[in-house]
């Protein structure tokens, strides 16, 4: 997959240094899959889960953070569009904002 873009990623653990590891795990996995569907990247990550409009939501570091990915399948592209705390996420989807 391409995955856009890894400098959102680097902004994030900048600042959260305890985020780096997972989340450069979760890039490397995402660059090597192929997904052509949903079921297909559930079998890599498990706790993914879809949020719609072409929206998933991963849990980083044993839920501490969420990554909120736009995935589209048939151009094989993945784009983040959030990383921040379970909190964070919470205050996300309370206002609908997600």
């Amino acid at each position: 997959m391409v995955v856009i873009s890894y400098g959102t990623l680097r902004s994030y653990f900048e600042v959260h240094a305890d985020a780096e590891d997972a989340l450069n795990n979760w890039y490397r996995f995402a660059l090597l899959a192929d997904w052509a569907n949903f079921h297909q990247m559930r079998q890599m990550f498990n706790s993914v889960d879809a949020i719609g409009n072409d929206r998933y939501v991963f849990n980083i570091r044993g839920n501490n953070y969420r990554l909120i990915a736009m995935i589209f399948f048939d151009i094989r592209t993945v784009y983040i569009r959030f990383i921040g705390s379970h909190a964070e996420y919470e205050k996300l989807k309370d206002c609908s904002l997600i």
